[in-house]
């Protein structure tokens, strides 16, 4: 039988009205969201389907949504994959689909992620930017001889690699790899994620952590620090905390998943940004997205077939 892993997206999928469909169609669905506002005491329902856009960019507010948002397709999908993984914030929703923590407490947590991550370096002072047509030991050394925080951070695709630090540092590797025939495209993002620059809010979330209750997962969750999978809570708690202010490896994790026999893969969340990279890190690999209701019932069918269900 072949297996099926499910991928949740990370921030930068967020859209004002994302996941309104399942809440309106799906009792299941619906009661996330009814769940998501209970845990944060206030109407995140309300932001996620109606804005402001920007509120909703805001990533204090974008983590929690984008989570929250997540889980209700996956409800109205109503199917239990083989394995797990997610796209920076989204490996916290592989953990809870894989029961590693409650959704109550995913959500609170992540908020307060978010607010962490935003004060760790002030609005201005730190960038992120996407660069291709560059192969990553080239950005590599790139950033290693810039002056200053400039780091690789996101390994998304063997044509795209994803720097963050201080902002000067940022634009001279950016500048520096232009000029080797990469392109560097600034990203529209608030703060340096997943760099060095990330450490205080890492201790500082590692401390909501040792005092929120973990899980064994259920299935292996794959985590972007180390690219394979944990199966005790210990493990999974470490991941989350390390996970802040070290790269996503998000191309050996699909390569990893693949190697382990997945043969299919579902994108479950808004947007559709992880099955373009599927197809970028490997064209054979076979992906498909859930980010609608009008998805759901073909996804159920795929998946269903995929695992000779009759």
């Amino acid at each position: 039988m072949a297996k099926v892993a499910f991928l949740f997206p990370g921030q930068g999928s967020q859209k004002v009205g994302m996941a309104r469909d399942v809440f309106d169609s799906v009792d299941a669905s619906r009661r996330v969201f009814e769940e998501a506002d209970m845990a944060l005491g206030e109407a995140l329902s309300t932001l996620c389907f109606e804005g402001p856009e920007e509120a909703l960019a805001l990533t204090a507010n974008t983590q929690p949504a984008v989570l929250t948002a997540s889980i209700a397709l996956l409800r109205a999908l109503d199917r239990e994959p083989d394995l797990v993984a997610g796209h920076s914030l989204g490996e916290w929703t592989a953990h809870v689909a894989a029961g590693t923590l409650s959704f109550a407490d995913a959500v609170r947590l992540v908020r307060k992620r978010g607010g962490y991550m935003q004060e760790a370096v002030p609005v201005g002072e730190g960038a992120m930017a996407a660069v291709t047509r560059v192969d990553r030991a080239e950005v590599e050394r790139v950033c290693r001889e810039t002056p200053g925080v400039v780091e690789s951070v996101n390994y998304n695709s063997p044509a795209q690699t994803v720097i963050a630090g201080a902002a000067a540092a940022v634009a001279q590797a950016s500048q520096a790899l232009e000029a080797l025939g990469g392109r560097a495209m600034r990203l529209p993002v608030s703060a340096p994620f997943h760099s060095s620059l990330m450490k205080p809010a890492e201790q500082r979330l590692a401390q909501d952590l040792d005092g929120t209750e973990l899980h064994d997962p259920r299935l292996p969750v794959f985590v972007n620090v180390d690219a394979a999978a944990v199966h005790t809570a210990a493990a999974a708690r470490d991941a989350l905390i390390r996970q802040v202010s070290r790269p996503v490896r998000f191309t050996e994790l699909v390569e990893n998943m693949a190697a382990e026999g997945v043969e299919l893969f579902v994108e479950v969340g808004p947007g559709r940004v992880l099955s373009g990279l599927l197809k970028r890190i490997d064209k054979s690999l076979r992906g498909l997205s859930v980010p609608d209701a009008a998805s759901v019932a073909k996804a159920q069918a795929v998946i269903d077939e995929a695992r000779g269900a009759i």
